[in-house]
């Protein structure tokens, strides 16, 4: 039966609130506050329109709009490295692994699950590192234009992610490992 230390559990949670922020203030800005939907909706405007505003006074309007949301994208980001970096050193320390997806010996079952673990590592350690290089600046634009398309997959990786964990968490309450919800919420009662 497994423990979930107080530790285990923070940064489980930490992930989920965190990752919702960074997931809904990336979608808001890629989609319904995009620099084209705001723009359209300022030269839609009767009254704005009549003020005949050259394109950086469209910008900056743009960015007076998108800039205080997306300021809680960074705070986010910047939590979730924090978790990160704090969950793969917990891992090590505690001698935590996942199903090793490679090995014959494990299970399909136990494979699917690994598969889901490595790759939801790997994707938040990509999504970390693009970020930092979207934000920092670091590199030719062309590697900055490459950063930012694969940090963008984050739209449709993160909602398959949470559908595939909502289905695993369904699937262990039904069976071998019931109780597993309460115990990632309240932790182990002895």
């Amino acid at each position: 039966m497994k423990k979930y230390t107080v530790l285990h559990r923070i940064l489980h949670w930490v992930f989920a609130v965190f990752m919702l922020v960074l997931f809904t203030t990336g979608f808001l800005r890629m989609v319904w506050m995009s620099k084209t939907v705001i723009s359209e909706a300022v030269n839609k405007n009767s009254q704005i329109q009549s003020l005949n505003l050259d394109k950086q006074s469209l910008r900056t309007i743009v960015h007076s709009v998108q800039d205080p949301m997306f300021e809680w994208h960074v705070y986010a980001a910047y939590i979730i490295t924090f978790a990160f970096v704090v969950r793969i050193i917990y891992m090590i320390v505690k001698g935590i692994k996942f199903p090793n997806p490679f090995s014959k010996t494990t299970s399909g079952k136990e494979r699917f699950q690994g598969f889901i673990y490595l790759g939801f590592y790997l994707m938040i350690a990509a999504q970390i590192i693009t970020g930092g290089i979207l934000k920092f600046e670091i590199g030719s634009e062309s590697l900055s234009d490459l950063a930012e398309t694969t940090h963008k997959l984050a739209i449709y990786w993160m909602p398959i992610f949470v559908l595939l964990h909502l289905g695993g968490i369904a699937i262990s309450e039904n069976t071998n490992r019931k109780g597993i919800t309460s115990k990632m919420i309240g932790g182990d009662s002895e």
